[in-house]
């Protein structure tokens, strides 16, 4: 099961998906990332957003993994609670569950991005772990 955590970083958020696989280090690391928005247990899952990337390099795929999950929710004016990640090789297929904003969901701080900074993505004992700093 994906979890997430944080940790400080001087003008924006850090940000940290764990997991036992390295798809589920990177859902955490969106859930962390949205969560930042809106509590992720108030969101609904009424609607579906699917999409497919290429990308050998993990630490690479998870900042286009984070990205294109906030373009996707910036283009349908939605926020994101749920996230599923499959990985074949190279080629990467991502799906979010989330609902268009309401009136009743309290707004967070707004995540403009993810960025190359403090980006590592590893394997320990315990599983894999996905971090990065994303700009607010």
């Amino acid at each position: 099961m994906a979890a997430f955590a944080y940790f400080d970083h001087d003008a924006d958020i850090g940000i940290i998906g764990q997991g036992k696989t390295l798809e589920e280090a990177f859902e955490g690391a969106a859930a962390a990332t949205f969560a930042i928005m809106a509590d992720p247990a108030q969101v609904h899952r009424e609607g579906l957003v699917q999409f497919d990337f290429d990308e050998e390099d993990p630490e690479l795929a998870l900042v286009i993994w984070l990205n294109t999950l906030l373009a996707e929710a910036r283009t349908h004016a939605l926020v994101f609670g749920q996230f599923r990640l499959n990985r074949e090789n190279s080629h990467w297929h991502g799906e979010a569950w989330g609902e268009p904003w309401r009136d009743d969901l309290d707004r967070g701080v707004e995540v403009k991005g993810a960025t190359l900074t403090m980006l590592r993505v590893s394997q320990g004992p315990d599983g894999f772990e996905a971090r990065c700093v994303v700009d607010v």
